[in-house]
């Protein structure tokens, strides 16, 4: 089985681009932000260390963590953001490594993804066969965070401005999707040549 990641900036596209390869070639992934929002739940293994450090400011009225209030704390101050990504992400990490793990022993799949914005910084590749890098334009990105996620513009300086410059990204990435067109499937042509010529499928 090969494990494929998907990395890129916010607003580039990640999802799409994981959504499409498991609806078409009916492989799985596993979405970093998901598991992450998982171990913060109340009972997972992240939530006491994250309500400590952070306080009752940031949980809403039934305890669980408002991840709003987190986000705008944490993209207004780099040190407050590292201190989260270090509370959660090894947790998610070593996740996504027994399932890795729990998938190559069933033996049952020839291609997993994995999806994980920070997939260079926290060292992937010791999982994966190959990196990915999901680029769009930065105006493209801006004008889908504002107009789909209702991001305000201030609101998406500080989270890109806390991700890595595109050179990071394809220094260390073995493929690249250009997904700055409104056209999906200008992006889709690009998936089906570089799942094909890279030996994926």
């Amino acid at each position: 089985m090969k494990v494929l990641g998907i990395t890129g900036g916010v607003g580039s596209g990640k999802s799409m681009v994981v959504d499409y390869i498991t609806r078409t070639f009916r492989v799985r992934a596993i979405q970093a932000d998901l598991v992450a929002h998982a171990l913060m739940e109340p009972g997972g293994d992240c939530y006491e260390r994250i309500a400590a450090y952070f306080g009752k400011e940031i949980l809403k009225s039934d305890l669980t963590i408002d991840r709003e209030k987190l986000g705008a704390v944490v993209f207004a101050d780099r040190e407050k953001l590292k201190k989260l990504n270090s509370l959660v992400h090894p947790g998610v990490k070593e996740f996504i490594a027994a399932e890795i793990r729990k998938e190559r022993d069933a033996g049952k799949k020839s291609l997993l993804v994995i999806e994980a914005a920070l997939l260079i910084e926290d060292h992937y590749e010791v999982f994966c066969d190959e990196i990915w890098y999901v680029y769009a334009q930065k105006e493209v990105r801006r004008r889908r965070l504002v107009s789909m996620r209702g991001y305000s513009k201030e609101k998406v300086e500080q989270i890109m401005k806390n991700q890595l410059p595109d050179e990071e990204y394809r220094k260390y990435c073995h493929f690249i999707v250009d997904n700055s067109s409104d056209i999906v499937e200008n992006t889709f042509k690009q998936i089906d040549k570089g799942l094909v010529e890279h030996g994926l499928l």
